[in-house]
């Protein structure tokens, strides 16, 4: 499909985009298929999900939201504001949502996409069973206390093409969302763990050069809302993470109360926050190495300056996951939102990694990089096993593309 491309536009695919709509089809299809992958809504920023083969889209299958004892069963094809609503209007909820909720349950799920918060683990821990298409186009369940769970979640479309997934559910909560400006840069190191702890969900907005901080608190309703803290006092009026854009598709500000699905996402489902006029990269650092991480920054500062919109830090509890960026340990996500110009992006992206990795820092899969396999591998501990997993549902190698041979090897 002639003029196909991801949300940035900074990608274009190469392949015949293939839209099924009925998991029959679909199985036929991947079945006959020499080479798949799947796009989701085009949220990365890479070539991981691109092939010389059939490019699949699983949006077009029946729609499924099912509450039933084990959860909520979703088509993939869902995005997750969809999905969200229709459980808060049963009174239910999910832990934690990322930023935006436009993006697709699965293609969120499989690349480890996170919100914020210091006991909430990726989108993708909410996952008690997945179920899936493989290489020779049948279905596959696998269950929270399945052997190959670990690796089937965040699996980067490498095991096969997803088609539902149950998430854990819990009653429905409200959270008020206050933003703060003027946190000193300094506080956010040496007052790290009561600024992301100050709330459910914490984020803090910066450039690294600005002395300042913008951090938003997505706090549990009824919480007490402090006029200042830390030296930041309430903003004045509603915010946009990029100082310099208009709030309209942000979501509600000022501590008024609302439901989870409203108050978590940075942005309203019935907007779209912008144009795709950006790139962006992200690491994961241990929580440990926070401060560390932060003095890197604020010394790189001039540096990202002509490449950078704003920077995002957020929390992510521990998980077990194998390929999720917070395997095995607490963590810190360090966001870029860059300009939308890969010459200028890269080298800035290459400074970056030269002083985060030492750090052990772990690149979001789906995003802009610079590290190469050997990297990977050695910060992601369980790649050897996960290779070993999507040799097991993929001998062939037909959910393969460059992109995972590059980064991932093959058994």
């Amino acid at each position: 499909m002639a003029g196909l491309t991801n949300w940035a536009g900074n990608i274009s695919f190469a392949g015949p985009l293939e839209r099924p709509s009925s998991v029959p089809e679909l199985q036929e299809l991947v079945g006959r298929s020499e080479k798949v992958r799947v796009l989701g809504t085009g949220h990365s920023f890479n070539r991981i999900a691109d092939s010389t083969g059939t490019l699949v889209s699983v949006a077009g299958l029946p729609k499924v939201i099912d509450v039933g004892d084990g959860g909520v069963t979703v088509s993939a094809g869902l995005r997750y504001g969809e999905i969200t609503a229709a459980l808060q209007a049963r009174g239910l909820a999910l832990h934690n949502l990322g930023s935006l909720p436009h993006i697709s349950v699965a293609g969120a799920c499989s690349t480890g996409t996170h919100g914020s918060g210091d006991t909430n683990g990726p989108l993708a821990d909410a996952v008690n069973a997945i179920t899936f298409v493989d290489a020779e186009g049948d279905l596959v369940t696998v269950t929270r206390d399945h052997p190959d769970f670990a690796g089937s979640v965040i699996s980067l479309g490498a095991l096969g093409v997803t088609v539902s997934l149950t998430l854990d559910v819990q009653p429905s909560y409200e959270i008020s969302q206050v933003v703060y400006d003027g946190l000193p840069v300094d506080r956010l190191g040496s007052d790290f763990a009561e600024v992301m702890g100050s709330a459910y969900s914490v984020s803090a907005f910066t450039d690294w050069v600005d002395p300042d901080v913008m951090v938003w608190r997505k706090q549990r309703a009824g919480a007490p809302i402090e006029n200042e803290w830390l030296g930041a006092r309430v903003a004045d009026g509603a915010r946009h993470p990029i100082k310099s854009m208009p709030a309209d598709y942000a979501t509600q500000q000022g501590g008024v109360p609302g439901p989870w699905n409203e108050r978590l996402p940075h942005f309203r489902l019935e907007f779209t926050p912008s144009n795709g006029d950006e790139l962006q990269s992200e690491y994961f650092v241990p929580r440990a190495k926070a401060a560390e991480a932060f003095e890197v920054l604020r010394a790189l500062g001039n540096q990202l300056a002509p490449a950078i919109q704003v920077s995002e830090v957020r929390t992510i509890a521990a998980d077990e996951l194998w390929l999720s960026p917070s395997q095995g340990r607490d963590t810190v996500a360090l966001h870029f939102t860059w300009i939308q110009d890969e010459a200028a992006v890269r080298p800035v992206v290459a400074a970056l990694e030269d002083r985060l990795n030492p750090l052990g820092a772990r690149p979001h899969w789906g995003k802009v990089f610079a590290a190469d396999a050997a990297y990977l591998r050695s910060c992601y501990p369980k790649v050897p096993e996960f290779v070993d997993l999507a040799a097991k549902y993929d001998p062939d190698g037909k959910f393969r593309n460059p992109y995972l041979d590059t980064y991932l090897g093959r058994a």
